[in-house]
């Protein structure tokens, strides 16, 4: 581990970055780690990283000049993304991302596929519209009516729901199967899952409320 934090902890990555979603993710994150190239983003809004972590491709010079060497934490290996090099290296109750979606659809799967490999990590990822993560074992959230609920797994996967509009039980999620996007919310919203496969999607305002579950939820993967 390179970080160790027993509350919240902003990563930002090398995507755009709206001022409104930093805004969001600082408010929530007690200390900011950036992932490679998120260093310049993390720059531009005046803050200085406690972290970077990464292959360091995506770096440059001017920009590793203007941190303290001691907050550079190179990883040369190529067999993971910058995400994942910084998931398996922050230990903490909850990492809220931004800059981790954007033009690149195969940037966005990789990352997709990582929060569901890492499972025990704690993590929410918030772009301009949407906040996403993956489902604990129980989850509670009391959404209005006709939230977006956007329910898509990443491998098989069964559950049971109650105040979606589509009920999950009985169902089996597969990503070449049966999904759950377009889902929303008829009262408040209770989802229990067999196995930690399948990712959340909601609107991005909501991150406040989903914070608060993933740190309070006594349920968790091992």
């Amino acid at each position: 581990m390179i970080v160790h934090r027993s509350g919240t902890v902003a990563l930002i990555g090398g995507a755009d970055v709206p001022s409104e979603v930093m805004r969001l993710a600082l408010s929530l994150g007690e200390r900011t780690i950036a992932a490679d190239g998120g260093a310049a983003t993390a720059l531009a809004y005046g803050v200085v990283p406690e972290a970077v972590i990464g292959d360091f491709d995506s770096i440059s010079d001017e920009v590793r000049t203007a941190l303290p060497k001691s907050v550079l934490h190179p990883v040369t290996e190529q067999d993971s993304t910058d995400f994942e090099k910084c998931i398996s290296r922050i230990d903490a109750a909850l990492i809220v991302g931004a800059g981790f979606s954007g033009a690149r659809v195969d940037h966005q799967l990789a990352v997709c596929n990582v929060l569901v490999r890492w499972p025990a990590r704690r993590c929410v990822l918030i772009g301009a519209d949407d906040a996403i993560f993956l489902a604990p074992p129980t989850m509670a959230l009391d959404l209005p009516q006709g939230c977006r609920v956007s329910l898509f797994p990443m491998g098989a996967v069964e559950g049971r729901s109650d105040g979606l509009n589509w009920p999950i039980d009985g169902l089996t999620l597969t990503p070449d199967g049966q999904i759950g996007t377009s889902n929303f919310a008829v009262g408040p919203v209770n989802l229990t899952v067999t196995t930690p496969k399948l990712l959340v999607i909601l609107p991005v305002e909501h991150l406040g409320q989903v914070a608060d579950m993933l740190l309070s939820n006594p349920a968790r993967w091992p």
